[in-house]
């Protein structure tokens, strides 16, 4: 057990709790807070969406996130709300309003997750007076089913609730309480629980090489899960989320590429402002992993850690030539992304590294990125197949030909000889027939309940079809894009 202090609706409170004891777990069976609902457990159905806040500029800001799968010791120095502490003094929050005049609830299992989405928009739209667009309303209840409503009454609730007066109840304003942990690291090397919340980067590899046999988290988006569905004991975690290195993007230069280093701390929402700018196809793709939940707590290191082979950033990554940076006591070492994945769930990582940043390169204007998801939906879904393509066009000739894809083998994978086959080739269909037969040498996907192997393999074939009918067909899509906007 280990004592966590954080601010409930306003009110302080000390904790103590087992390591992997999820907000969830510890709203509904410690504080007697049930309003938070379980539905999936798995952060995909968003009953249980809370608000987390902290300061962000002398500001407090509150992103909302899965309580399912988000540890409750993260909670550390922030300031939690809940359905519960919406209401001042018998006035409802807007979004409560709101969704009682547009009837925006029915059996009512979801709508807490729903409410509080729509607080964390509300506070955004207020802190920050902007027009609410049809994009960020599918993006901010993207991650909340419901069965009931058809989502055309909570659509209305989001559109009224700004027109609803709103004064601010005073725990606002409450003072975070001191962010140091009190979590004691007791025995590392043993088989006593503990979970550490480092603040360096020092800090964390010297707990790395101390207890090597400790679970890292940092998002606990996919981490989570081994909790929830496998019932496993995450009972020895290390905390990254405070680790200030990793919580950093700086442009820079590496060797002799100009780009950005990428702290594998920062989540996907941090993300959106860089790859707005310089990744639009990124960018799009964002959009589609998963929710805004799980944006606001997914990191890039812990996808590229993870070396999950349905991933949806490595593909993307390894078009761009991406290199990531490995520290440890003894200091740091650099791979390309590619040299990193060697097989399934397995990495070139030694026991005692982490992943601590990524550097992306700058795409210069004469080279494109092109990234393609298939899955079985469009919104809040793992990728059955992924296709990212990046090169440079010149007089109609194919160079620098980059194409990763996930889902086509045990790792996310560079497709060499497809590359090989498109290389200082001119866009015509024999070109592109040749490269479509060479996924074959590439890739023998695997079958599994996303896709078959012969569905996987006519598909990768399909998408370079795409490809080569965008190109012959400049500045016009060839088919339905794949987000509604």
């Amino acid at each position: 057990m280990a004592t966590i202090a954080f601010l409930l609706n306003g009110a302080p409170q000390r904790c103590d709790v087992a390591p992997d004891t999820s907000i969830l777990t510890l709203l509904r069976e410690h504080l007697a807070q049930t309003g938070t609902k379980e539905g999936c457990a798995s952060g995909d159905c968003g009953a249980c969406t809370v608000a987390i806040g902290e300061l962000t500029a002398g500001t407090q800001a509150f992103n909302s996130a899965n309580a399912c799968i988000t540890p409750a010791h993260q909670l550390q120095g922030r300031h939690l709300v809940t359905v519960e502490g919406l209401s001042e003094k018998g006035h409802l929050h807007p979004a409560q309003e709101a969704m009682i005049e547009c009837h925006g609830s029915q059996c009512g299992f979801c709508t807490p997750g729903i409410v509080m989405s729509l607080f964390t928009l509300h506070n955004d739209l207020t802190q920050r007076p902007a027009p609410l667009t049809p994009e960020r309303l599918e993006a901010t209840l993207g991650g909340n089913l419901c069965r009931c409503t058809g989502y055309r009454p909570i659509r209305d609730a989001a559109l009224q609730m700004q027109a609803i007066p709103y004064q601010r109840p005073q725990w606002y304003d409450a003072a975070l309480p001191t962010t140091e942990n009190d979590a004691q690291v007791i025995d590392l090397a043993g088989s006593t629980a503990f979970f550490a919340q480092p603040t360096s980067l020092k800090e964390l590899t010297q707990l790395r090489q101390t207890a090597p046999q400790a679970r890292l988290v940092a998002g606990g988006t996919d981490l989570w899960l081994e909790s929830t569905q496998r019932l496993a004991n995450l009972d020895q975690l290390i905390d990254v989320s405070r680790v200030a290195e990793l919580l950093t993007v700086e442009e820079a230069t590496f060797e002799t590429q100009t780009g950005w280093w990428v702290g594998a701390g920062v989540t996907y929402t941090q993300l959106e402002p860089l790859f707005d700018a310089h990744f639009p196809a990124f960018a799009h793709l964002l959009h589609r992993l998963g929710s805004q939940q799980i944006r606001n707590r997914g990191t890039l290191g812990g996808n590229i850690a993870n070396a999950s082979p349905i991933g949806d950033t490595p593909p993307v990554l390894l078009a761009l030539d991406a290199q990531v940076e490995l520290a440890s006591v003894n200091g740091k070492r650099y791979l390309a992304l590619e040299d990193f994945f060697l097989d399934y769930k397995k990495t070139a990582l030694a026991a005692d590294e982490v992943v601590s940043r990524i550097f992306i390169p700058r795409l210069p204007e004469s080279r494109q990125l092109r990234v393609w998801k298939l899955s079985k939906r469009r919104e809040d879904d793992i990728s059955a197949l992924l296709c990212a393509f990046s090169y440079r066009l010149e007089q109609n000739t194919l160079h620098d030909v980059r194409l990763a894809l996930g889902g086509m083998a045990a790792i996310p994978k560079r497709a060499y000889d497809v590359e090989a086959a498109l290389e200082g080739q001119p866009v015509s269909k024999a070109a592109f027939r040749a490269a479509q037969q060479a996924l074959a040498h590439d890739f023998q996907p695997m079958n599994d309940v996303r896709g078959s192997q012969a569905y996987r393999q006519q598909a990768a074939a399909n998408l370079l079809e795409r490809l080569y009918l965008s190109l012959s067909v400049p500045n016009q899509e060839v088919m339905l894009h794949a987000y509604a906007h």
